[in-house]
């Protein structure tokens, strides 16, 4: 009896040992490198120009010159807003003028509408997108070439004198332009087109 005793705590110490080595043998677990500033800026501008993109997409050629002023809304007051083209163009030229001094890249083409409204030449919605889009590639540019030390660096300001920082100058155009995106949905709803970052949630 002693014997078996003796055998079965042998062979559970042997199970014991056998299962500490394994558990050893295991390497331990890496933490996950932490993101790159430049990764994070970039992921944002990746989520603006998804919808604001789709949103420029999905509007008709022949809807580009639309504006709310054309629906004679009782009570409303639209006199002079842009058209949806203008609001889609003044967003690329901002994206342009922002995430320029970055990356030393400039617009090629001159913003010279009225009203910050982008460049004149442009008319129709290939040319319009194609600038757009144009400028988010700027935008990807200018995101992944901030690291956490030029973040802080400073250039001159576009918006006139004085100099701004680099980190600003990157993540600007992601609000700027989601402001933007909701007066562009808004125009899109008034002509019953629903926008498509909000088609999957119908």
């Amino acid at each position: 009896m002693n014997h078996l005793r003796t055998l079965c705590l042998l062979a559970l110490f042997s199970f014991a040992v056998g299962a500490l080595a394994q558990g050893a043998a295991k390497p331990a677990a890496t933490p996950a490198a932490k993101p790159a500033i430049g990764d994070i800026i970039d992921r944002e501008v990746s989520i603006i120009e998804r919808e604001f993109v789709s949103a420029a997409e999905a509007m008709p050629d022949d809807k580009y010159s639309f504006t709310p002023s054309t629906l004679n809304i009782s009570g409303s007051e639209y006199k002079g807003v842009r058209t949806f083209a203008e609001e889609v163009k003044h967003v690329a030229a901002t994206n342009y003028e922002l995430w320029g001094p970055i990356t030393g890249d400039k617009s090629p083409l001159p913003a010279d509408s009225p009203n910050d409204n982008g460049p004149a030449s442009l008319k129709s919605k290939a040319e319009i997108v194609k600038y757009l889009k144009d400028s988010f590639a700027l935008g990807h540019k200018a995101a992944k070439s901030i690291t956490a030390e030029t973040a802080v660096e400073m250039v001159a300001s576009p918006f006139g004198q004085g100099q701004i920082s680099k980190l600003f100058l990157a993540t600007f155009p992601v609000a700027h332009a989601f402001d933007h995106y909701g007066q562009m949905v808004e125009y899109l709803r008034m002509n019953g087109i629903i926008p498509p970052a909000s088609r999957s949630n119908q």
